[in-house]
């Protein structure tokens, strides 16, 4: 068993974090502010090869390995759960699902810009009456000639209104169940018939969107169904593996954010004569701050090599999201205590980590259905 990473790794993870310091840190505040998506954060993402990190060199990607891509995902979350956050949604959910289940044609086509970071990608399975029950789906896709007719809405979908291709879950067979659901891809620049509803003004992340979309008689030809008709959920499935696995990373990451301003607020700011981290009760707080985020990170790097190992990830992706969404949201609130008057307030960045934290609980599958989903696994 060997806890190091390997040198290429390494050397990405080390790439990202001065590319994170130099360029997001910055304007981490501004953006959140001024509710901002940073395009040109991700356009220079794209020149550094990292829009695609674990998909094939062959489909414009990097050709790296889960792993290497969670840890891209953390080193964002350090500085910025915004761009964390749709970068993502755009590489584990809208491109990744395309590699694993899209035919050749539609790999060159539709993930080798997505990995070249041409333009980001966007997944919608969420709508409004689903929630966590997300195989409660209204949106259809009806066969007609050689296209399909969508009509439906999504809600909460990341990166819907900056997207060059959404990948969309629609009901094709409504009398069976899970096997009556199925992929498209949908171009929102060109089909017609697609509209952005709602941009949503939220508690945290307000710099990576989240849109409720609608689809009106948009058609798409037969070539855009991804797989075959009635693999949606099975899909869905596989790629939330993935998705969990990045959610830990990105949740890992604003903890360790987090972490890092209240051990240097604690070393630099004195009371009573001293810096408050001589004070027992302020060093074992930043302490178990460290505590935590090491075992987050350990359940996250696990799961992303068995990901990549090809095993049943499951349980292990689930476990992992669960204990770092929940360890981002304790880090952050406690790297808030710390700071006392000051992390209140946004000249201090903890008060962002700590609104951006309580998302990881929600997106991806809340804590309870991380629980329901480990249970399963369990056989309880």
């Amino acid at each position: 068993m060997d806890f190091d990473l390997p040198s290429e790794h390494r050397m990405i993870r080390d790439t990202v974090r001065d590319f994170c310091e130099a360029e997001i840190a910055p304007i981490a505040q501004e953006i959140e502010d001024e509710h901002r998506f940073p395009a040109e954060v991700f356009d220079e993402l794209a020149a550094l090869d990292l829009m695609g990190v674990p998909a094939p060199e062959a489909y414009g990607g990097a050709g790296g390995d889960y792993l290497m891509y969670a840890l891209v995902a953390e080193e964002l979350g350090r500085v910025s759960g915004s761009v964390g956050l749709s970068y993502v949604a755009h590489t584990s959910l809208s491109l990744m699902p395309i590699v694993m289940f899209g035919t050749e044609a539609q790999k060159e086509e539709w993930a080798t810009p997505l990995a070249r970071g041409d333009y980001l990608g966007a997944w919608a399975l969420t709508e409004p009456s689903s929630g966590s029950d997300a195989s409660d789906m209204d949106t259809t896709a009806e066969k007609d000639g050689d296209e399909y007719v969508i009509n439906g809405t999504k809600q909460f979908i990341t990166n819907a209104n900056v997207a060059g291709s959404i990948l969309v879950k629609a009901v094709t067979d409504p009398g069976a169940g899970y096997g009556g659901i199925s992929t498209f891809i949908v171009d929102p620049e060109e089909d017609d018939g697609f509209e952005v509803i709602e941009v949503w003004d939220k508690m945290g992340l307000n710099a990576s969107p989240t849109c409720e979309i609608q689809f009106n008689d948009l058609r798409v030809p037969e070539d855009r169904l991804l797989g075959e008709e009635g693999e949606g959920w099975e899909q869905t499935k596989k790629t939330l593996n993935g998705g969990r696995i990045s959610i830990a990373a990105l949740s890992t990451g604003l903890a360790q954010g987090a972490f890092e301003a209240a051990r240097d607020y604690a070393t630099e700011r004195e009371q009573f004569g001293s810096p408050i981290s001589k004070f027992d009760a302020v060093r074992d707080m930043v302490v178990d701050m460290d505590r935590k985020i090491e075992r987050a990170r350990l359940l996250t790097h696990k799961a992303a090599t068995q990901y990549d190992a090809g095993e049943d990830v499951t349980r292990i992706s689930s476990l992992a999201k669960l204990d770092a969404s929940e360890i981002s949201r304790e880090v952050a609130e406690d790297a808030v205590q710390v700071h006392g008057g000051y992390g209140y307030t946004t000249d201090f960045a903890p008060q962002r980590f700590y609104r951006d934290a309580k998302l990881m609980e929600i997106g991806e599958g809340t804590s309870e259905i991380q629980h329901l989903v480990v249970g399963r696994e369990l056989g309880l």
